[in-house]
């Protein structure tokens, strides 16, 4: 399971790092500061799987809270979510070293 979780922290930092450069090049290219939301990034890859997202955060019982934490985290930059996401995946699949070191007996 750790290692499932640290692939995802590695696929989920490597896509922010990649969205984080494209931003770059659109604002220098541009003229003026640029940053792509989640949702728009989401909508260009695959948009049957957002509506179908949205779709089912709407059905779900305390319906204005999900849909409104969903609308804010699809209005932030792409590439702080997927830095968030990373650094979850990172320490939930982070292993504590023991304190007496690797040797101990």
């Amino acid at each position: 399971m750790r290692f499932i979780l640290r692939f995802i922290s590695f696929l989920a930092l490597a896509a922010a790092v990649v969205l984080a450069v494209f931003d770059t090049i659109l604002s220098i290219a541009g003229s003026g500061f640029t940053l792509s939301s989640f949702g728009e990034v989401w909508a260009r890859f695959s948009p049957a799987t957002l509506a179908a997202g949205l779709d089912s955060v709407a059905r779900l019982p305390f319906s204005p809270w999900p849909a409104r934490g969903l609308g804010w985290v699809l209005a932030e930059p792409a590439a702080a979510v997927l830095l968030v996401l990373a650094l979850a995946a990172w320490i939930a699949g982070y292993r504590k070293v023991p304190a007496a070191g690797r040797f101990a007996a």
